[in-house]
């Protein structure tokens, strides 16, 4: 049974599930050059328009993974925990999520306040079902436009046949082994700032 917390804000709470889910991905990341075409295959492998999601994703410091609050239109908040490879090309992915109300902004600050907050990354995406695999095109602020595979392994899969199915994807989708990138957009933008910073 979910558990419920009060916010420092009378009045609001914000739910947090008694066991967070934990899943497996196999992924990708990459950039895109031509965000029109791959939005038009993405939607005829898919037989859809996609989903049109509005995001921010606050990073927070941790020992270990990544550790992210998520605030989205088109789908609930939530908080999620992910720890993967920086590697280019299809990678393992084991990460878990917990539901998280609408007042967000409680959690944010009890989070960053007990560790350090990373970064924010703001960004619209266009989702795309495409069988077992989540296709994701991408508008980052402050860094463009990026495509993601998430194949969401089934119980009985391997990571070697998640590969595949990532693999075959790319192709379908036109993604270039050299358009392929090994880290998170908050990685990105923290690279971006620093090379800022030095020419300051």
């Amino acid at each position: 049974m979910a558990g419920v917390v009060r916010s420092f804000r009378r009045g609001h709470r914000f739910v947090v599930p008694s066991a967070a889910r934990t899943m497996r991905n196999v992924e990708i990341k990459a950039r895109v050059r031509d965000a029109s075409r791959l939005r038009q295959l993405a939607a005829e492998l898919s037989g859809s328009a996609g989903h049109k999601l509005v995001m921010r994703d606050t990073f927070f410091s941790s020992a270990s993974g990544r550790l992210k609050l998520r605030e989205q239109t088109g789908a609930p908040n939530q908080l999620i925990f992910y720890d993967r490879p920086d590697t280019a090309g299809p990678k393992l992915s084991d990460f878990c999520y917990a539901a998280v109300g609408d007042d967000v902004a409680a959690l944010r600050d009890t989070l960053g306040r007990a560790l350090g907050v990373r970064g924010d990354v703001q960004k619209t995406r266009l989702l795309f079902m495409v069988d077992q695999t989540r296709v994701h095109v991408d508008s980052v602020a402050g860094l463009g436009d990026f495509m993601e595979l998430e194949v969401k392994l089934r119980e009985d899969q391997t990571l070697e046949q998640g590969q595949a199915v990532a693999e075959a994807l790319m192709k379908q989708l036109e993604v270039e082994p050299t358009d392929l990138i090994d880290c998170a957009y908050v990685d990105m933008l923290e690279k971006q700032s620093g090379q800022a910073d030095g020419q300051a």
